[in-house]
């Protein structure tokens, strides 16, 4: 009898990471950052337009939260992080 060979996948493959989809980013508001900052910061670090930098900082500044981004735990993760050493606050939730 002969054995079916097994397909070996290389290289780091987080399936429970894929499977742990989706997660979201909120960004909630603060009394220290300026309105402008927080549209520099989502700019840089998301690559949105000006104009969608603007209406997710006015869903913060209106509704106190807004999600910024989403994916993967550890893409989130990362996310979250990052807005974090901008000086903005930042948490994660599955998504609903």
């Amino acid at each position: 009898m002969t054995e079916t060979p097994v397909p070996v996948i290389e290289g780091d493959l987080d399936l429970e990471g894929m499977l742990d989809s989706p997660w979201v980013v909120i960004v909630w508001n603060d009394p220290v950052n300026l309105m402008s900052f927080v549209v520099h910061v989502l700019q840089k670090l998301f690559g949105y337009s000006k104009e969608k930098a603007t209406e997710l900082m006015m869903q913060v500044h209106k509704d106190g939260k807004a999600v910024v981004s989403s994916g993967r735990r550890d893409a989130c993760e990362h996310d979250v992080s990052r807005l974090h050493a901008h000086g903005l606050w930042a948490t994660m939730q599955k998504d609903e």
